[in-house]
């Protein structure tokens, strides 16, 4: 593995600590019962509301769960199996997905609900610099098989 891939998987790596935090304080808030100030910025940002809508679970498994574990999956791959040869491309299919379903949660938010949540924007944020690194470490991947 080169230099430069390492140290794209090392940016996965952190950028995917990053997530962890942002969805276990997600998580905490939707499980909690009093209301929290630090994400309530009037009509256009609250974070309660977004943890708490009947948009915040998936058959029963609250969507900030689902972030944890995903970005627990990137770190895994970035980190233990970062030798491996189709890592590369399991980092890009797994961080897709996760873009995938995070831009379908900022469509709730923006037309369905009609307000913000500044931690889904950072875990957006977070899982699109993923796939972007993804996308950079798959493309590498695939010139080291072209020249071999």
């Amino acid at each position: 593995m080169s230099l430069v891939s390492r140290r794209v998987m090392m940016a996965i790596a952190i950028v995917a600590v990053l997530g962890i935090a942002v969805s276990s304080v997600s998580l905490d808030h939707h499980f909690r019962k009093s209301k929290t100030s630090y994400c309530d910025f009037g009509q256009s940002f609250n974070c309660d509301i977004v943890n708490r809508s009947e948009y915040s679970t998936v058959a029963g498994v609250p969507v900030a769960l689902i972030g944890i574990l995903g970005y627990l999956a990137l770190l895994a791959f970035a980190t233990f199996y970062r030798e491996k040869a189709e890592t590369p491309g399991i980092l890009l299919a797994c961080s897709l997905g996760g873009l995938g379903f995070a831009l379908y949660l900022i469509y709730v938010e923006k037309f369905i609900l009609g307000v913000w949540c500044i931690l889904c924007l950072t875990s957006l944020a977070a899982i699109l610099t993923i796939a972007v690194l993804s996308c950079v470490l798959f493309c590498q991947s695939l010139n080291r098989v072209r020249k071999a």
